[in-house]
């Protein structure tokens, strides 16, 4: 079980605050309840930003007590609300934002996010030395220096969910199915997806399948007496992928209908696996930042909770590994 790493050390900091930033993931609002419990347990003052990066520059800061956060644990989203805040590029906007933290008297930053969220996190200490920290928050997956992220877990069980629904459907009209889960840029809620909801391919953006190699895969399947298929697809950069599938497949003279799931997976209940992994690296990050270490993210590899440098994260890209997408195409034969 992962457990808060053992700091020992003088309390640097008596105020933080914490904001959730970029796209919602189940399990945000349990890294804030532990953010903010952790936090008054540790005789600190926390104060809550609304709406991400466009609430700090608003002044949207509030006190939080240990009520604040009750009966949040298992609701998706996230209480704070969250936005994409394109002014934050600026960095005088950056600068702006340390100097509005300072007058209300906040020594440090907890950033729940993903990537393009700590990339302002570290700006704005790099340039301010406002102290800055981040827990991962995202359904991709897709953060370097991790081996888990906040929101992963649920958004693949509600995938697996869907398959496990649209299989019976599949199964009763012999029918080929393509859903479309998220992704655009990486494979990881395809590839889990895939596996655990036995999908007969799984096309990835690490490693696309041509017409030609699904169609071998179905009729493979029809030879061993297969009478449906479901295919998972990542959506990849340019919407409509699953429909440009379908389409090059109905070329082939299959029949393929399309289930696009959408932004289903970023909502829901977290799971158990979310709501501990939200609770345990929420904490981390207030026992990291108060003992005076910053500009890092807590991560979770090998079961244990990492200290990552913000610098060695940010324009980094987290692989898919090549052991997962061969077991896919293995179980699926």
């Amino acid at each position: 079980m992962l457990t808060v790493p053992n700091l020992s050390v003088e309390k640097k900091y008596n105020s933080i605050a914490v904001l959730t930033s970029g796209g919602d993931a189940p399990g945000m609002n349990a890294a804030l309840r532990a953010v903010v419990r952790y936090g008054i347990a540790q005789g600190c003052e926390v104060y809550g930003v609304l709406k991400g990066y466009s609430g700090l520059l608003e002044g949207q800061i509030h006190p939080m007590n240990a009520s604040s956060v009750a009966n949040i644990i298992q609701r998706g989203g996230t209480i704070l609300k969250t936005d994409r805040c394109l002014p934050f590029y600026k960095k005088a906007v950056r600068q702006e934002a340390a100097n509005l933290l300072v007058r209300k008297g906040i020594e440090a930053l907890i950033v729940i996010g993903g990537d393009g969220s700590f990339t302002g996190a570290h700006l704005m200490e790099k340039e301010t030395g406002f102290p800055t920290i981040g827990v991962p928050g995202t359904i991709d997956n897709d953060i370097f220096g991790t081996d888990d992220t906040i929101g992963f877990d649920t958004a693949v069980n509600t995938a697996i969910d869907a398959i496990d629904r649209i299989r019976d459907t599949a199964s009763s009209h012999d029918r080929i199915f393509l859903v479309e889960v998220m992704g655009r840029s990486s494979g990881f809620i395809a590839i889990n997806t895939g596996i655990g909801g036995g999908a007969e391919t799984v096309i990835v953006p690490e490693q696309m399948e041509t017409i030609a190699s699904i169609c071998k895969t179905i009729e493979r399947g029809i030879r061993r007496g297969k009478s449906s298929s479901i295919i998972v697809v990542a959506e990849g950069p340019k919407p409509g992928l699953a429909q440009r599938v379908a389409d090059g497949l109905a070329k082939k003279n299959y029949n393929p209908k399309v289930c696009i799931l959408g932004h289903t997976q970023r909502g829901g209940q977290p799971t158990a696996s979310d709501r501990l992994l939200a609770s345990v690296l929420g904490a981390s990050a207030v026992a990291t930042i108060l003992s005076g270490t910053s500009n890092c993210m807590v991560g979770v590899q090998k079961n244990k909770v990492t200290l990552v440098p913000f610098k060695e994260i940010i324009g980094t890209k987290k692989h898919l590994s090549k052991e997962s997408m061969e077991l896919a195409r293995v179980l699926a034969t």
